[in-house]
């Protein structure tokens, strides 16, 4: 057969040519034209001998017949020189035979040259064909197609070093056609589009030169190998260097499926499975099609980390100017698109990433309605966030990361953050996190300038990161003005730290002989509307600010029930060393705790489970959250039940100033030791109780409080500010002595004596009276015994649990381990209790 004839193409082979019709049009009218008029020099047709007239009148008359009544040269019209699997075995092994030596060695280097330009455009010639281990069906084409010269067909050595310095364009310029159309599809993301648009205005330059080459071999005598290898030498090394990048790229992606599939072929684990009876053929079909699944979902190489590809091959081959300027080139082609993505996000706060390819992402099921009844700040701080996991305030990753890829370690996709944009990513996330909160409140977003062209910057331009930098000052700016200035935080604070901090009390006092009767109630009992209108009305004899947002609440269980629950699951403080060292029975503490625990939660009063509550709106809700709001809470509820506490006390020292505990009785020394007795034990409660208060009031809330307010004049970045609130609440709540399992318990301890001894106030008027009927009977009192073993089990009480604090407060350990490392704060507390024994 003609070399000349048009043969059929096999499918496998039509992928690889990427030309459009109007190419192929092109291509066809110079191949015509060029065969119509193609005729050698005088000199080279004397040389001819008699074979080689035979082999150019047989190529001529294989011309006669139309390129058009070939049905594959519709579709691919250089397929005349593509070899078919139908050719014979005989004739491909007549044409080896058929070799190059016998001509001249310009007919020769005429020959090579015609078939070079074919393989330059991954077309298969007569003498350069491809390799004998390439197959089109089995190998893949984005490693390209790789071509070889037989020895027999040319033994030139000169010729021969040529044409295999330039097969090895061949190679680059089909894979690198191969991975332009292979990623040019939707799911590999904007990014890899850009790319591949500049790698393919790169192989136009390609196709440019090679159109050049056959129009100088077809038109001059004097083109030779050496000037086709002078032409084509610096595209080889250009060729290269991106064909490195793609094979990267794409054995990436073969290396993260191959691992997945290695993996669920472990054998170890097929022998475990096997062991465990699940090595069914049934189980093993359904593994296989979750297996299929989960690597199908295996994330491409896409965004941030083909940029970071990018990066660091540059980075690699610095010394090499042409790497620097094809890999610059691409890194801003290819960066365009995330770049724009990022200036969109950094100047608006929206995000729009529809393949997943910038470094942040956003959770669409967590929306502001959530803050709410949301206690672990999920809006803020899962709203939007970074890909690979990282967070500002704590090194815990986040969850929802991909892992990372087998080799190198590297996130896959939007995961990988590009390297020169490492340092910056935070405050990517932050700028539009905090636009995006102002557009949430429905005010238009003032962009820095408008109008930015977002091609004049490129991933790794210095303009860039000025530009971050300016963006993320300005939403920060934007945002904090508007929380402190339109939203009025700063008074916000102040009301809550009246409501709840009992900084102007009054209206407590009001409330509690108002809702008298009320809070004795059980907590189920008790009205909430009641006690709401009795706040609303203890308020408005006040110029309370923001008092519409507070409301009455009742908690499902006591306040140091609950903290010790929570201090139990998170360990804080509670259970280190030195606790078990004071008491030998706090082993059986727990079973009588936990009776107790059940005793109290039946009996739970409405005046031990009173709080407030207070509401805000997005967005001051980022920052007075529930999470904050249950802290202020907690806070509130231990400040009441002191003065709760204090007031029973004091309403018992108002009821022992009547006559059974002031009228003198000289004939019945016993009563006024006992009377003493009672008078003595109130004082000491309540000068405890008044210690206490002063102490959490005056030398914790006061004192942190004038710090966060010197603080909110000195914030720079909202995250700061909502750590600086978070932090005064938390220290609070320790210096209050809230997150100390010991500490805790004995204070609770106490504060439930002092509240059952004031409720036994009349009993022990009553007492009082009964006695001072029997010394003017003078029959004797028969129940002195009683009341004094009755007032011993208060004093024993009280003395156990006092000393035990305050000791525990000079034990030497606790107090290196509480006063010196761990609070402070709690050694002014010691002095106003060591009057108190």
């Amino acid at each position: 057969m003609d070399p000349y004839t048009p043969r059929t193409h096999p499918g496998a082979r039509k992928k690889n040519l990427t030309l459009s019709a109007k190419e192929y049009t092109k291509i066809t009218g110079t191949i015509a034209s060029v065969r119509r008029n193609r005729h050698f020099s005088d000199d080279i047709d004397e040389g001819f001998d008699g074979p080689l007239h035979a082999a150019r009148g047989n190529r001529r008359s294989s011309q006669e017949p139309s390129f058009i009544a070939e049905t594959s040269f519709v579709r691919a019209p250089l397929n005349s020189r593509v070899g078919t699997t139908s050719f014979s075995p005989s004739n491909k092994g007549k044409s080896k035979e058929d070799s190059l030596d016998h001509l001249p060695l310009d007919v020769q280097e005429a020959l090579i040259l015609e078939d070079l330009l074919f393989a330059l455009m991954g077309i298969e010639g007569v003498h350069i064909t491809y390799h004998p281990d390439y197959s089109p069906e089995d190998d893949d084409p984005l490693q390209g197609i790789r071509f070889s010269i037989a020895p027999s067909q040319l033994s030139h050595p000169s010729i021969r070093d040529l044409v295999e310095r330039v097969l090895p364009l061949a190679t680059y310029y089909t894979a690198i056609s191969a991975f332009v159309e292979s990623r040019s599809h939707l799911e590999f993301g904007l990014v890899n589009h850009a790319l591949c648009a500049a790698i393919r205005d790169m192989l136009k330059e390609y196709q440019t030169l090679l159109s050049q080459l056959e129009h100088a071999f077809n038109t001059s005598p004097q083109f030779t190998l050496q000037k086709l290898w002078f032409y084509v030498h610096p595209t080889v090394h250009t060729l290269s260097l991106i064909y490195q990048l793609v094979l990267e790229l794409a054995t990436t992606d073969d290396d993260d499926g191959s691992s997945i599939s290695s993996a669920s072929s472990d054998p170890e684990q097929a022998a475990r499975d096997e062991a465990l009876g699940l090595g069914g053929a049934k189980l093993k079909a359904v593994l296989s099609e979750i297996t299929k699944s989960s690597t199908s979902a295996a994330i491409p190489v896409k965004g941030g980390e083909v940029l970071t590809v990018i990066y660091e091959r540059m980075q690699g081959m610095s010394g090499d100017p042409t790497a620097r300027k094809v890999y610059g080139t691409l890194m801003s082609a290819a960066g365009a698109p995330y770049v724009e993505m990022l200036q969109e996000w950094s100047t608006t706060g929206r995000l729009h990433d529809p393949y997943e390819e910038l470094c942040v992402k956003e959770s669409k099921f967590i929306s502001k309605g959530i803050l709410e009844v949301d206690y672990t700040d999920e809006y803020w701080e899962r709203r939007y966030t970074l890909r690979d996991g990282s967070t500002i305030s704590s090194k815990r990753q986040q969850a929802g990361v991909p892992p990372p890829r087998t080799p190198g370690g590297r996130l896959p996709g939007g995961a990988c953050i590009p390297p020169m944009l490492e340092g910056w990513k935070h405050k990517v996330l932050l700028s539009g996190k905090y636009l995006n909160v102002i557009r949430e409140c429905g005010i238009e977003v003032q962009s820095i300038q408008p109008q930015r062209d977002a091609a004049q910057f490129s991933v790794d331009d210095e303009k860039l990161y000025k530009f971050v930098e300016d963006a993320y000052t300005h939403a920060n700016r934007t945002l904090l003005h508007l929380l402190l200035q339109d939203q009025q935080l700063v008074p916000r604070l102040r009301s809550l730290k009246r409501y709840f901090f009992l900084s102007q009390a009054s209206f407590l006092t009001h409330l509690l002989d108002l809702a008298h009767t009320e809070l004795k109630k059980p907590a189920k009992s008790a009205s909430i509307v009641k006690l709401q209108s009795l706040l609303d009305l203890s308020l408005s004899s006040e110029d309370a600010s923001f008092r519409e947002d507070v409301k009455v609440t009742m908690a499902s269980t006591g306040l140091y029930e609950w903290l010790l629950k929570v201090i139990s699951v998170s360990g804080t403080i509670g259970g280190e060393e030195g606790e078990g060292n004071h008491d030998a029975a706090t082993h059986e503490e727990p079973k009588k705790d936990r009776d107790k625990d059940k005793d109290d939660k039946k009996a739970l009063l409405a005046i031990d489970a009173l709080a407030l509550d207070y509401t805000v709106k997005f967005p001051l809700s980022l920052v007075i959250s529930r999470k904050t709001i249950l802290r202020y809470q907690l806070l509130f509820r231990f400040l009441l039940h002191l003065k709760h506490v204090e007031q029973s006390l004091a309403s018992m020292w108002i009821e022992q100033k009547t006559a059974p505990w002031r009228r003198p009785v000289p004939n019945h020394p016993e009563f006024e030791k006992w009377r003493l007795r009672v008078t003595l034990l109130r004082t000491r409660m309540l000068s405890f109780i008044q210690q206490i208060l002063a102490f959490v009031t005056f030398e914790v809330l006061e004192p942190n409080w004038r710090s966060l307010e010197v603080k909110l004049t000195k914030v720079t970045t909202v995250d700061q500010l909502l750590r600086d609130h978070v932090d005064f609440l938390d220290t609070c709540l320790k210096e209050c002595m809230l997150t100390s399992a010991k500490l805790l318990r004995a204070y609770s301890r106490l504060i439930v004596t002092c509240s059952t001894f004031a409720l036994y106030s009349s009993s022990f008027t009553k007492s009082a009276n009964q006695a001072l009927a029997a010394a003017e009977a003078g029959d004797g009192d028969q129940a002195m015994n009683k009341r004094w073993e009755f007032l011993k089990k208060f004093e024993s009480n009280f003395n156990h649990w006092a000393i035990f604090l305050i000791e525990s407060q000079f034990h030497l350990d606790c107090v290196q381990y509480y006063a010196s490392s761990e609070n402070v704060t709690l050694l002014p507390l010691v002095v106003r209790l060591s009057g108190i024994k």
